[in-house]
């Protein structure tokens, strides 16, 4: 699969990826096709689809995130990581970065837990609770928090915010409709630090990837 990896354009997105993430990236494709004929833990069956709308997806918000993320070793939350999505691509080309996957349904979590055991990946944490519950135990414990096709951005904001650090990061995967989102959003509460285009070789859809932070309030004077 490997040059079917690298013909849809991975070196285009310039991570550098070696030897060893080609091989964790495709392994990881290969044991969701296989868990995905029982388990359905996507909709997208095809394989190269499966490479295109998944790994592609997941990696090319890598240069915005490395630009945007101080230190060495962000703490990072996905919410609703489903398939793992994008959490395990990431972790595979970042191993020094320490992701939490957050996932309510439990074939999904059971499957999670097998890649992190099958591919060696320490730096992963899988929880099978409700975002709302991992919130009242790891208040402000996270530098990061992203989701792909989680929900609509203002309750996946709303999600986000007990779990930020004061100065923490919210990575928004988004489709065209994202201005539409946007507008939900109340200004008063958080601040648009980007709004990029995500580039995705050989595919015609539109990923928007938005870096939102909170507006941290001073206490009213009296």
């Amino acid at each position: 699969m490997t040059e079917d990896l690298l013909a849809l354009g991975i070196e285009e997105l310039g991570l550098n990826l070696s030897d060893a993430n080609i091989a964790d990236l495709e392994l990881f494709l290969q044991e969701m096709g296989r868990w995905n004929q029982v388990h359905n833990l996507t909709a997208i069956e095809d394989e190269k689809d499966s490479i295109h709308l998944h790994l592609i997806d997941s990696i090319a918000v890598l240069p915005v995130l490395r630009r945007f993320l101080k230190g060495s070793t962000p703490k990072i939350a996905d919410l609703g990581s489903g398939g793992g999505l994008p959490a395990i691509p990431i972790a595979i080309v970042q191993p020094q970065w320490h992701l939490t996957l957050i996932e309510a349904i439990r074939k999904k979590t059971a499957f999670l837990q097998h890649v992190r055991g099958k591919l060696k990946l320490k730096n992963i944490e899988v929880l099978s609770e409700r975002v709302e519950s991992v919130a009242m135990q790891q208040s402000g414990q996270f530098d990061a928090v992203i989701a792909r096709a989680f929900t609509n951005l203002a309750r996946f904001l709303e999600l986000s915010l007990p779990l930020l650090k004061p100065e923490g990061l919210v990575f928004a995967m988004k489709s065209k409709r994202a201005d539409e989102e946007m507008a939900d959003v109340c200004k008063n509460d958080w601040h648009l630090l980007a709004d990029e285009a995500l580039v995705i070789p050989s595919m015609s859809i539109e990923r928007r990837l938005l870096v939102l932070t909170p507006i941290r309030k001073s206490p009213s004077t009296p």
